[in-house]
């Protein structure tokens, strides 16, 4: 498995940024998939974004044109970019990688908790 340290959560107003940070202990570019996940009490883990080792992004349909996801090899690094951001992006964000197309995404941190105020 792929060690993964989230940062960078934390309480902003509406309409405020934030950026998010999942270092890995391994080359990201081998990685197969990289993904963004949050969620809430009550309710189920829900995919925000993803990256591909190829560098192709998708997005929900709920952060597309708010949030980007980017990958950086150099650093081991994959952000979350968060903008324009909402009081129901309220959630724990977790990062989560996917080594291969024949594995599931078993590998995640810790979670970091974003809060967005009215």
């Amino acid at each position: 498995q792929v060690q993964l340290v989230e940062s960078g959560g934390g309480l902003v107003q509406a309409g405020g940024s934030l950026r998010l940070s999942c270092a890995a202990s391994s080359s990201i570019s081998s990685i197969y998939v990289m993904a963004w996940y949050r969620q809430v009490p009550g309710k189920s883990r829900e995919l925000v974004a993803q990256i591909t080792s190829g560098g192709g992004t998708s997005y929900a349909d709920a952060t597309k044109g708010r949030f980007t996801i980017i990958g950086d090899n150099a650093r081991n690094t994959v952000y979350l970019q968060m903008n324009s951001l909402k009081p129901e992006d309220t959630a724990v964000y977790y990062c989560a990688a996917r080594r291969s197309v024949w594995t599931p995404f078993d590998s995640w941190g810790q979670g970091t908790q974003v809060t967005v105020s009215e």
